[in-house]
């Protein structure tokens, strides 16, 4: 299954939400993301059918290992290219939000590249 930007950033809510709590539920996503508890019930259905995540009878969210993969690819993204943004002097507010509409469409060769000329500036 194609997974699509809305879907990547669930999945990177969830893994950032664990990061912070022990468990994730769909009322922390929302509260994260600003959107709608209905709206992430949805989601999380679409995710779950899927195979991203799984929930168990408590409601806890918990990412699959295809879910995990794809939540620290997008993770990993975020961060590399808000830490290049505000290395360029963006402020680190907006450098994370231009980050958020850059890390889902950006190709794997220009990431890679990001990737190497951070490296060598460490």
């Amino acid at each position: 299954m194609i997974l699509h930007e809305s879907g990547e950033d669930y999945l990177e809510a969830i893994l950032v939400l664990r990061e912070k709590n022990q468990d994730v539920h769909s009322i922390d996503i929302a509260n994260l993301l600003g959107y709608s508890k209905p709206s992430v019930s949805i989601a999380m259905k679409k995710l779950r059918e899927n195979g991203y995540i799984t929930m168990e009878d408590n409601n806890h969210i918990m990412l699959t290992e295809s879910g995990e993969a794809a939540a620290i690819r997008v993770y990993t993204r975020h961060k590399t290219i808000t830490e290049l943004f505000q290395m360029m002097g963006v402020s680190a507010e907006t450098a994370a939000e231009d980050a958020c509409k850059v890390e889902h469409d950006l190709s794997e060769e220009t990431f890679q590249c990001m990737q190497k000329y951070l490296e060598s500036k460490k």
